[in-house]
């Protein structure tokens, strides 16, 4: 079928990009850079190393310095473990099998520790996933093949050749916490025989309508669910909360910020509890035992001495192989036990669960899933809920080619068109004033959003409006490019001025411990920078920097504030707005303000695209409109 080869077409296209990316970015820069980068920890400690399945290592390291970088080392990737020692020869391949805190395991592609591993220092760094590529090119061939059986509805509904079907004689399940359209989000959830789609809107509880949605569908069924979203941070929102309900739910892959309540959750966490570990330990400690023992044999010795040292390696394996056959056995028991399973779209491969099928599957934040990664749980289901609202940030896409050819349209944009029956909308928004929602209502989601009572008119203090747009037209604050990246001192220092002011306003009201949190925002990672040397150079917001952020728009995705202000920053005689275009990412900058959004923008630059000619109409009609003079 055409729609599975254009699909495999635009991974192929994607892949190379972002191996091209990677390779640059690790070929030409130093081991500091990359760790700045995120992709290396350097140096580490050995803390320990265990024989694990199919005899290879699995070594426990710590990062013992620059624990305070951020970076994107995660279970399941493939990694490279390395001495500086000889860095071109002294490495070997491994997959990251445990990441928390500072420590993390990587199982090794051999079954001792390389003798170079006592020159050096010793590090670990990513390798490009090729595995998460492969995976979704098999789920998208195998779709392909499933597309051609007249028998497979659910690929069929998917991809637009035939309808889905609901039942119409389902019994009512009131459930009380629930408003009236997330009720009728969850009936149609249950109603739906292949397909349901649930349109969450910025603040609309989706999160709270997806989880009543899973406890209702186990009622029904009685069979385990599988969710899943494209981020580790998603799946473990989703974990926590249904746990909370009393489902039991295993989380698959580990969550990577490991909080108390999500250990419990995780497989290794529940296989270490379980009432046969005592004796795999003891079996695990035994085969080493006898592996040392072998290893003391010296190369240089006669035929009696190998033959023992054969035996005691033959020993060894063979105790290894028993401790695998009991693993299996209890992973299986805890798959078999569990009413929810939880991963990331492409963790939902993982061996424990590889070949499980699902009778409900659920995609949450499928607006920010890329397509082909959607495939690979959908084939263990009967039937799809997709969950996320494509009015808001589209997934990370590396290849503008791959992008431009449709690779940017989401799975879950194409449902919402093709199949519009199955699409329930949540209604009602329990985070913004009706001000700050009113644009984004209007130009978004057909009017339909109205703010609940309990937000709908709440503001900072008594008379506080709740929305401002500063504009800088006229006032000469000319943008400047910064590498790649554009910015703005002057509006920055005008923010900034327009912020201190605000502090002292509040001040009256509140204690510095309930003190309002505040979100700054430019799409423009330069204007950050800006940014945050004048809020560090301003003496008045010092006190405050634990309750302010700067971020990205893409930064602050799912997050929310009480005040947001956002810095445009592109001025210029031409109306060039580059990526400010996307007003999708807009909409997310937008929404995040609970009851304080100030826009500072140049009118005459951002007036050439509708969407903010039509903004800056809508402010001045709430009596929202200050020119930047006032504040000069």
């Amino acid at each position: 079928m055409d729609y599975f080869k254009q699909l495999l077409e635009l991974l192929k296209i994607e892949r190379e990009e972002d191996r091209n990316q990677y390779r640059k970015l690790t070929e030409t820069t130093s081991v500091a850079e990359r760790r700045a980068n995120g992709l290396t920890w350097y140096p580490i400690a050995i803390r320990g190393s265990e024989l694990g399945r199919g005899d290879y290592l699995t070594v426990e390291v710590e990062r013992t310095t620059h624990q305070d970088i951020a970076h994107q080392l995660r279970a399941g990737m493939p990694a490279l473990f390395f001495s500086n020692h000889d860095p071109k020869n002294d490495r070997v391949e491994g997959t990251i099998s445990h990441q928390s805190g500072n420590r993390l395991k990587i199982t090794l592609l051999t079954d001792e520790l390389p003798d170079w591993s006592r020159d050096g220092k010793l590090g670990v760094e990513l390798l490009f996933d090729d595995k998460s590529y492969d995976e979704m090119q098999d789920a998208l061939k195998l779709a392909n093949t499933l597309s051609q059986d007249p028998k497979n509805r659910l690929v069929r509904i998917l991809t637009g050749q035939t309808a889905p079907t609901f039942q119409t004689d389902m019994p009512a399940l009131p459930i009380p916490q629930l408003n009236a359209s997330q009720q009728r989000a969850v009936d149609k959830i249950r109603a739906a025989n292949e397909l349901a789609i649930v349109h969450g809107p910025p603040g609309t509880g989706k999160t709270t309508t997806l989880v009543q949605a899973i406890k209702a569908l186990w009622k029904d069924q009685n069979q385990k669910i599988l969710v899943v979203a494209p981020s580790n941070t998603a799946v473990d929102l989703l974990s926590e909360k249904l746990s909370e309900q009393g489902l039991n739910v295993l989380r698959v892959g580990n969550p990577a910020r490991i909080s108390e309540r999500l250990t419990g959750l995780t497989l290794d966490h529940k296989m270490a509890e379980h009432s046969l570990m005592k004796e795999i330990k003891k079996l695990k400690k035994q085969a080493n035992e006898f592996r040392s023992m072998a290893h003391k044999y010296k190369r240089n010795f006669g035929k009696a001495e190998r033959d023992q040292r054969k035996a005691l390696f033959d020993e060894a394996h063979r105790i290894l192989k028993e401790v695998g056959n009991s693993e299996q056995y209890i992973i299986d028991d805890l798959v078999a036990k569990a009413q929810v399973i939880t991963a990331t779209l492409v963790g939902s491969n993982q061996y424990m669960i590889r070949n499980l099928s699902f009778q409900t599957v659920v995609i949450d934040e499928a607006g920010q899933a890329l397509e082909p990664a959607c495939w690979i749980p959908i084939l263990k289901a009967q039937k799809v809920i997709l969950a996320g609202d494509h009015c808001q940030l589209p997934p990370t896409i590396k290849s503008n080619e791959a992008a431009r050819k449709g690779l940017n349209t989401t799975l879950l944009e194409k449902c919402v068109t093709l199949h519009p029956e199955a699409v329930s909308v949540l209604e009602e928004q329990y985070r913004m004033h009706e001000h700050i929602m009113g644009y984004s209502s209007r130009v978004f989601y057909d009017n339909l959003l109205k703010a609940h009572p309990s937000v709908a008119t709440h503001a900072l203090f008594s008379g506080d409006s709740s929305l401002r747009f500063i504009d800088t037209a006229g006032c000469g604050f000319e943008e400047k490019l910064d590498g790649t990246s554009s910015t703005n001192p002057e509006e920055a220092a005008l923010l900034i001025r327009h912020l201190t002011h605000l502090v002292t306003e509040l001040g009256p009201f509140y204690r510095p411990q309930n003190f309002p949190t505040i979100a700054i925002i430019s799409p423009y990672k330069q204007q950050l920078a800006v940014l945050n040397d004048q809020l560090i150079h301003t003496p008045e917001l010092l006190p405050y920097l634990p309750k302010i952020s700067v971020n990205t728009v893409d930064g602050f995705q799912g997050q929310e504030r009480d005040i947001v202000y956002i810095s445009m920053t592109r001025s210029n005689a031409e109306g060039e707005i580059g990526f400010l275009a996307d007003i999708r990412r807009m909409n997310v900058a937008m929404t995040r303000a609970r009851k304080k959004l100030v826009v500072v923008g140049d009118s005459s630059t951002l007036a050439s695209l509708p969407f903010y000619a039509d903004f800056i109409t809508y402010a001045e009609q709430h009596d929202a409109y200050q020119s930047a003079w006032e504040w000069l």
